[in-house]
């Protein structure tokens, strides 16, 4: 139990928050936390609180959209076997279900979806290419993937086949050979949000051929598209771009939210049954529901080898299929939960002999025998142990593959970009990334990313061991309505987390261990008056017992206690002051 509480409160100007208050009828609470994150003008913070599809800006200045949507209502046209293949994460795997249901909805096409298999490694590669030149397609369409694939996209053209590029990834110098390159990080790209995930990206495609469709008169397929809403994709872009760690910011911030509630309808088959293997019960779902109950089971397949299996989910048509599916990628989930503990806790021995002395700007560990598919969750574990950036490398026969994640402020793509001349391959964005790494290379690797990591953290100030808290609050702030307030918030995930309250100098009038490793505290305020009830996930060993003063970092949940709502707080860090 730490004594010395590694926590500050971020420091924000009073006469800001009160006057936000005042303009748009929140609490003080609210206000504070909204002015924290930069909305400060009420037409802004109106619209945060309330996101609507009606806020999205037009796709004007979308590179080579227009050129893919006409290839595209050009093949629907013409009855033309169109590819399309997805990267084996969930934004992977969503957008190429998003590209297929909306081909399938517009009509014309005959439509072959694939999802990677982690074997044949990152992106398309050239025998995707020859798979689908066989089946006789004269179109593919990547998602998440393609923007650095040049060796498989100048095979498709050799081979007379047109191929249109989903995807978010940074884009390399050069021409690429891609007939269409939809990716907001290109540098003739004029859409002013740069955020979206490749399913994002997607959605706008599909929302934009619609329309070319409906006013193309007479083109075939036009019956069709007034049929179809691209809306009902939503549920798909909340997935992939929740479990994809895009900030949840403008563009993003719209589409989850209205995802979101796409997803609690749970219309689709596939995801009907993914909620019920997950044992989330009716009723909304939030983006917590997304990262940990729902992102997993779709990453199994693609962590531990294949993930047709979560694409043919998503796309499977009756609730037979679906829930069969669904229990397959459930048993695959907890394969992966055991390979992963075993991972963690070596990584985590390794990352003490760097970290242990606190100099290490980065946590960088890999071993012989790792999975890889599994370095990704470990690598976000360090991050979340550590607060520094990590990457975990997988090595099998001196081959490596790893993962990286990153906190607030360090850039990963730009500071791999500067260790590359050790690197065979990488990709990625600025919160994570991916890359191959022969084993005799990694220790210039890691020697390297150390420094660059020591570099930008001291040049930028990034975020240290620190908690910041957004506001401090005391029990009896918190009751029902502030905890519903600062719910309006959300969707929380990258770039909007979930508010941080510190609560000073509270007593633990009770405690009891929950589960085999939760802790349920019942606090009191220093008045003797102000209670509330809480939960620490994972902190049982951590339990200060009955009596005890405490300081505790938490957010705020609104729960249902016998049919009456009432706050209960979420301990993130617990500090015993006593």
């Amino acid at each position: 139990m730490l004594r010395s509480p590694p926590w500050r409160v971020q420091e924000i100007d009073d006469p800001s928050v009160s006057t936000l208050a005042a303009a748009i009828g929140v609490r003080p609470l609210t206000a504070r936390v909204l002015v924290g994150r930069g909305v400060r003008v009420p037409d802004h913070a109106v619209r945060f609180l309330d996101p609507r599809l009606a806020h999205l800006r037009p796709p004007d200045g979308m590179a080579d959209l227009d050129r893919a949507c006409d290839r595209l209502a050009t093949a629907l046209g013409r009855g033309e076997t169109i590819g399309v293949f997805g990267d084996y994460d969930v934004d992977g795997v969503t957008t190429a279900a998003i590209v297929t249901l909306a081909l399938r909805g517009l009509g014309g096409a005959r439509v072959i979806p694939r999802a990677a298999s982690r074997a044949s490694g990152y992106g398309l590669g050239p025998t995707d290419v020859t798979r689908f030149a066989d089946e006789g397609c004269t179109v593919i369409v990547t998602g998440d993937c393609g923007t650095s694939d040049h060796e498989a996209l100048a095979m498709s053209r050799a081979r007379g086949i047109d191929a249109i590029v989903i995807d978010h990834h940074q884009v390399p110098e050069g021409e690429s050979p891609a007939f269409a390159l939809i990716n907001p990080h290109r540098p003739d790209d004029r859409f002013p949000f740069k955020g979206l995930a490749s399913c994002g990206v997607a959605f706008y495609l599909a929302a934009a051929l619609r329309s070319r469709l409906r006013t193309a008169g007479g083109t075939a397929g036009t019956s069709a598209a007034a049929a179809f809403d691209p809306r009902d994709l939503l549920d798909l872009v909340a997935l992939g771009s929740i479990a994809d760690l895009v900030p949840l910011l403008a563009e993003n911030r719209i589409l989850v939210s209205s995802g979101l509630r796409v997803l609690s309808a749970r219309r689709r088959p596939g995801l009907r049954a993914l909620c019920r293997v997950a044992e989330l019960a009716e009723g909304p779902l939030f983006s917590h529901h997304v990262s940990f109950r729902l992102t997993p089971r779709l990453n199994a397949a693609g962590r531990l080898g294949d993930a047709q299996a979560a694409l043919d989910l998503l796309l499977a048509a009756h609730d037979d299929e679906a829930q069969r599916r669904a229990a397959g990628l459930d048993d695959q989930n907890r394969e992966r939960q055991r390979i992963q503990e075993m991972v963690i806790i070596e990584a985590i021995a390794d990352a003490e002999e760097l970290v242990g002395t606190g100099e290490a700007a980065a946590v960088i560990v890999g071993r012989e025998g790792w999975h890889q598919g599994v370095v990704g969750i470990v690598a976000a574990k360090l991050v979340d142990k550590y607060r520094r950036p990590a990457i975990v490398v997988g090595f099998e026969g001196g081959a490596g593959r790893g993962s990286a994640r990153t906190v607030a402020g360090f850039n990963l793509f730009e500071a791999l970009s500067s260790c590359r001349q050790h690197l065979k391959k990488f990709g990625g964005h600025a919160a994570a990334a991916g890359m191959s790494v022969d084993a005799t290379s990694f220790p210039a690797f890691r020697a390297a990313f150390l420094e660059e990591a020591r570099r930008r953290t001291a040049a930028a100030a990034v975020e240290g061991p620190w908690i910041v808290a957004d506001a401090v609050v005391g029990l009896d702030e918190l009751d029902a309505a502030a905890a519903g307030e600062l719910a309006r918030l959300g969707p929380f995930g990258a770039a909007n987390a979930e508010p941080l309250l510190a609560v000073r100098g509270v007593v633990t009038s009770a405690t009891r261990r929950v589960g085999n490793a939760h802790l349920q505290i019942s606090l009191q305020g220093g008045d003797g008056v102000a209670t509330c009830e809480a939960i620490a996930f994972g902190m049982a060993d951590l339990d200060p017992g009955s009596g005890a003063s405490v300081d505790v970092v938490a957010c705020a949940d609104l729960d249902t206690f016998h049919g009456i709502p009432r706050p209960r707080l979420r301990i993130k860090h617990l500090y015993r002051l006593d």
